[in-house]
């Protein structure tokens, strides 16, 4: 099918569902993730044959961080899936490595700029390409009372046949407003625009609008969103839930 025709993309296996800000590791230290989102109304239309459908599904994943020098991060990912139906299965694992070289200090207010890119290995049940690469740029500023931050994302397929020099599109944003010192309430915006190729029309793109509560308990971090999809493309109603733990 010709690019002109293409129908709507739809990122990979979505098991962490965020917009990176600021947060980086200190050298040598061991953080975790754990990511959970549900779609209890999703799509219900398969992209591809033998797709596992998001509807009434549930996605996990946990992560591991390790600052390996000054700005710098390695991370482990491995992720499952419960099924509609009950199954439970391994879905897949992905290694990261982020760079932020620019960040104000703790506390302080002022730009950040940095990285990350991130190598994915999927069941073919969960990613129609079972290799993919992504590289995701991590743009933004905050103070005391405000965070603000922008993720563009370009992703390739790498597996056999399925390889291009064209990079699936997508954006995340974040908004979002300090109500006490431990507590904000916000905004996440995450759509899938189309390729480097061809932007899809506003219609026919995944975009999913959250309001969300990120709070903060010594130094745990945790963040719960309700989301919305603003497009036929999107699934209607999302939940989703991170931990952060640093060790």
């Amino acid at each position: 099918m010709s690019a002109l025709l293409a129908p709507p993309v739809h990122a990979g296996f979505p098991d962490a569902i965020q917009v990176h800000a600021d947060a980086i590791s200190e050298v040598g230290q061991v953080g975790m993730d754990l990511h959970l989102n549900t779609t209890p109304n999703g799509r219900r239309t398969a992209d591809y044959p033998g797709e596992v459908l998001p509807h009434r599904g549930w996605r996990f994943s946990t992560g591991l961080a390790y600052g390996l020098a000054p700005n710098w991060e390695a991370g482990l990912s491995l992720a499952a899936s419960r099924d509609a139906d009950g199954s439970t299965h391994p879905a897949g694992i992905k290694l990261g490595l982020k760079w932020l070289p620019v960040r104000p200090a703790d506390d302080q207010t002022g730009w950040f700029l940095g990285g990350n890119a991130e190598l994915a290995r999927f069941k073919q049940r969960f990613s129609e390409s079972r290799s993919t690469a992504e590289l995701l740029l991590i743009a933004g500023w905050r103070n005391a009372d405000w965070l603000w931050a922008v993720n563009p994302k370009f992703g390739w397929n790498l597996s056999d046949g399925l390889g291009s020099k064209t990079a699936d599109v997508a954006v995340s944003a974040k908004l979002a407003r300090g109500i006490t010192p431990r507590l904000q309430l916000g905004l996440e915006f995450h759509a899938e625009l189309g390729t480097t190729r061809r932007i899809l029309p506003a219609s026919e793109q995944s975009q999913v609008l959250f309001l969300t509560v990120d709070t903060y308990v010594e130094d745990w971090g945790l963040n719960f969103g309700i989301g919305r999809g603003l497009t036929k493309a999107a699934d209607e109603l999302t939940l989703k839930a991170m931990v952060s733990v640093p060790f």
